[in-house]
């Protein structure tokens, strides 16, 4: 493999471009058929594909999502552009989107999550997407997460349907997707943690475009969820979501977070919160995660990783999900 790799980056510059544009072509033509037929606007269209073009690109509907894995690809600065500049022309090309509406960020391997809530630009260029018939307020240059994690569509759907009448909980809640779906699906109360106060006001946000605004059902908690699980009473929450970061050591956490060795922990204190029968979602991104089934307290675990893979993200998908039973 490292072979034809480097037989590859020997290739002069047009060559390698036409194999980007030959495959985001195949995918683009795929994935954009199935978008239209199921009514998805925003999707992910190509995931690192070919060593050469280390993209992830995403559409928002009328708007295209390019990020750039960093990587040493030996290239000066003005090579790099030399390359940068033709692979974004082919993308605006193949997907017929002006390059005024398409939106390029460098995006580093991420040691903790806690880089997630680092701002890299203040143009605040917030806009709005439907998804699943739900409004969801998305920022394609301030943040290095866009605020809707294209991956969970499926979960969050199956959320919404579950949520009647029941009180739910969105810990590490982000931009409170989670939230908005199980508020649509009539929740008694909806109770998003997170913390980050500007990501809590994102939430709040997203609940308030869907007319979703009501004090006394829907609650907003600005708090390090680890001590947050220990004030809870038994029998507090019908519902429950967690999609927590890998790793983070924030200044405002009174203990590190490391998801391996805390979601024993974690989902323990999640299911003692819990009434008997109530349902827990639980993923995380780490590729390496092996969940300890026999330390936790459940009645039922369910691996729904591939139930809850969306089309774009089949053979491609970077995150395990689960289903605990109280």
């Amino acid at each position: 493999m490292e072979e034809e790799i480097e037989k590859k980056q020997g290739l002069p510059l047009a060559q390698k471009l036409e194999m980007f544009s030959n495959r985001l072509t195949k995918v683009f033509k795929h994935r954009s058929k199935i978008a239209r037929r199921t009514g998805v606007g925003c999707y992910r269209i190509y995931e690192h594909d070919l060593p050469e073009f280390p993209f992830c690109i995403e559409a928002y509907e009328n708007k295209i999502y390019v990020s750039e894995y960093v990587r040493r690809h030996g290239m000066t600065d003005e090579e790099h552009d030399e390359w940068l500049q033709p692979s974004l022309e082919i993308i605006s090309e193949i997907t017929g989107t002006p390059l005024t509406s398409i939106y390029k960020r460098e995006r580093k391997k991420m040691s903790h999550r806690d880089e997630q809530y680092e701002k890299v630009d203040t143009k605040q260029e917030f806009f709005t997407v439907l998804e699943n018939d739900l409004k969801f307020q998305v920022n394609l240059t301030d943040y290095l997460d866009t605020g809707l994690f294209l991956d969970h569509r499926i979960t969050r759907e199956m959320v919404r349907k579950e949520a009647k009448d029941k009180r739910f909980l969105n810990l590490f809640c982000y931009t409170g997707s989670f939230s908005v779906y199980a508020a649509a699906g009539e929740a008694a109360t909806v109770t998003s943690v997170d913390l980050s106060k500007t990501y809590l006001g994102w939430a709040e946000t997203n609940m308030a475009i869907n007319l979703l605004k009501d004090p006394s059902k829907y609650f907003y908690i600005h708090a390090d969820v680890k001590q947050y699980l220990k004030t809870l009473a038994p029998n507090s929450f019908d519902l429950i979501v967690m999609d927590p970061p890998t790793f983070s050591n924030s200044k405002r956490m009174k203990d590190f977070l490391d998801i391996q060795r805390d979601h024993v922990e974690l989902i323990n204190d999640m299911l003692a919160a819990t009434t008997t029968g109530g349902t827990l979602y639980f993923s995380t991104n780490y590729t390496k995660f092996i969940l300890d089934e026999a330390s936790i307290k459940a009645s039922s675990i369910k691996d729904i990783t591939k139930t809850t893979t969306g089309f774009d993200f089949e053979g491609k998908l970077k995150r395990w999900c689960y289903r605990i039973i109280k």
